[in-house]
Parts: C-alpha cells; sequence; structure tokens
C-alpha cells in the first residue's frame, strides 16, 4: 500500500509540476475612480488570489458610509474563490487616525471597519496606514483588529514601507498573516533632486532580506510589491503632466519598443522615465517564488488588457 501511495504522489507531481506553487499569493490593489464594478470587468480575475479595495476609511468623526460598488465586487469576486480584503489609510497624510486611534475612539474606530466587514462580507482587512499615521497607537489598534478579525476567521494584512519599517513593533508585525512589502518609490516626482529608478531589483532583495532576516518573519507571510507604473524625472512636457506619473498602460501605448527596458530617454534630453518593464518584473516574480510567498500589485488598474499585460506575464511565471 505504502509503495501504491508513492507511486500515486509521483504520477500527480508528474501531471501537476506547478502544484508547488499552489499557495503563492497573486494580489491585486483596485484603487477605481470612477466605477469599481466596471473596472473590474476589465481586470482578468482568474489570475489573481487576493483583491484589495483601496481605499475604505471613515470620516474625521469615525463614522462610515455606504458603500454600495463594495457588495457588488464582493461578489464577482467571490464567484473566482478571490479573497476580498478592504484596505485602509493609503498614501500621504490622514491626519484624522491620530485621534481615532486614541482610547475609547479606537474600540470604536474598530467596530466601525468590522461592521463595514460583517456587512458587505469581506475576507478581511489590510492596514495601509503610512508615514506619520503609523504613531504609537498603531499597535493597539492592529491588536484589536486581529482580536475581532479571528473570531470570525478573516485576514488581517498590511502595507508596509521601508522609511517607516522601524515604527511597526514586533508585536504589530505578528498580528497579521502576511504583509505586502511596497519595493518602490525609492525616489518620485517630490525629489526631483534625485532622479532615477524608483523600483531596482535591489532594492526588492534589501526589502525580503530586512523582514525574513532581522524582523523575523517566514517567507510565506511576505508579498513582494510590484509597481504597474513609473516616474518622469527632467524637463518633461510641463502641458503633459502624465509624463511625471505614468501607468503601463500609458507606456504601452506611447513607448511600445520600450517594453523589456526599464528607463525611457525622452528626445532632446527633456528628461527620463523610469518604471519596471516585462524583464524585470518577471525576474522579480522568479525571486519571490523563491524568497517569498507571493507578489503585490500597485494596482490593477495601470495594467493593459492585451498581450503586453503584466499580470498575465506574472501568470505565466508563476505557472512556469
Amino acid at each position: 500500500m505504502k509503495k501504491l501511495n508513492y507511486i500515486l504522489f509521483a504520477l500527480v507531481c508528474l501531471v501537476l509540476p506547478g502544484r508547488s506553487n499552489a499557495q503563492f499569493k497573486v494580489l491585486g490593489y483596485i484603487w477605481s475612480k470612477t466605477n469599481m464594478v466596471q473596472d473590474l470587468k476589465n481586470i482578468d480575475l482568474e489570475k489573481i488570489t487576493h483583491l484589495n479595495i483601496a481605499f475604505v476609511n471613515p470620516g474625521p468623526d469615525g463614522s462610515f458610509k455606504a458603500l454600495p460598488a463594495i457588495d457588488t465586487a464582493v461578489k464577482i469576486a467571490h464567484l473566482k474563490n478571490i479573497k476580498v480584503l478592504m484596505s485602509c489609510g493609503g498614501g500621504g497624510s490622514h491626519a484624522y487616525y491620530a485621534e481615532l486611534l486614541k482610547g475609547n475612539k479606537r474600540k470604536k474606530l474598530v467596530e466601525g471597519f468590522i461592521a463595514i466587514l460583517d456587512q458587505y462580507n469581506l475576507d478581511g482587512i489590510d492596514v495601509d496606514l503610512e508615514g506619520d499615521d503609523i504613531d504609537e497607537n498603531y499597535q493597539d489598534f492592529v491588536v484589536e483588529l486581529r482580536k475581532a478579525l479571528s473570531k470570525r476567521n478573516k485576514l488581517l494584512t498590511a502595507a508596509v514601507a521601508w522609511w517607516t519599517r522601524d515604527r511597526i513593533t514586533d508585536k504589530a508585525l505578528r498580528q497579521f498573516d502576511f504583509i505586502n512589502i511596497m519595493a518602490y518609490d525609492q525616489t518620485g516626482p517630490w525629489k526631483p533632486e534625485t532622479p532615477g529608478q524608483h523600483a531596482p531589483l535591489n532594492y526588492a532583495i534589501g526589502h525580503l532580506k530586512y523582514w525574513k532576516e532581522e524582523r523575523g518573519m517566514p517567507k510565506e507571510k511576505l508579498n513582494l510589491g510590484l509597481p504597474f507604473y513609473g516616474y518622469g524625472f527632467g524637463d518633461l512636457p510641463r502641458k503633459d503632466a502624465a509624463f511625471r506619473s505614468m501607468g503601463w498602460k500609458d507606456i504601452v501605448k506611447k513607448f511600445p519598443d520600450s517594453l523589456q527596458l526599464d528607463e525611457i530617454n525622452l528626445p532632446e534630453n527633456a528628461g527620463t522615465i523610469y518604471y519596471n518593464g516585462k524583464a524585470t518584473v518577471r525576474t522579480k516574480t522568479e525571486l519571490a517564488l523563491k524568497e517569498a510567498g507571493g507578489v503585490m500589485i500597485w494596482q490593477l488598474m495601470y495594467d493593459t488588457q492585451d498581450e503586453h499585460s503584466l499580470l498575465k506575464l506574472i501568470n505565466e511565471t508563476v505557472k512556469e
């Protein structure tokens, strides 16, 4: 019987060569400024495992508005067996969080998030508090979220940046099922004096090494962030602000001969656009397959829906 079982196991491995990657996460954020339900229809949901809806935040008084679009979005994603999380916070400062994370106000805030989660049948909460929003009350906030979510068997995750890594305590870190590593934005239009690649490969390697070796996170709990956008530096056309921050689909449209590259030098020394091209996205996905538990995408709306789709490339790389 043992011999038969071994033979059956070997046959399964031959038939399903990609089974070792079955638990690999492909998580995508969606930040829709118009119609999220319609935007979801333009995304190949078969190629992701987790969908993070950005961003769900309370008002300054801690109250939440109704979010009817999320109800439909969750139903669409669940039909594809995708876990859906609401992401709170987001880039930039949300000064009111400093008050809402204090004492009894924090209790009300947690209850508000849980009420939204229950109402829309979400699978978890992603904490994307950044910069000064990560204060001395951050740890207590995620501990209380963890307690409430564990009772419901729901996920608690976080987006983490390099420049605020020391603000996240070990106790806070232990609350998360996994973290989404923002291995990008090393520089950008806010630092015009520092032009260059904002998401180089060595930056990704350094992030993974830090969270594993210095913070003791198992690789299964790490998702490597991949940027589906680039930044421009120099004397770019002022009439077209898109050159300062450009999504992948715009890069494909404007510069179809540069898709395997990571930078574009504009004519007449007008400037340079830095991004992650196809070759780098493939290399980073291969790195994540070896050193992490998944990849994270910011954001899905920047992708194309054709043969140049970076999501399609990630899916192909994972299945190889």
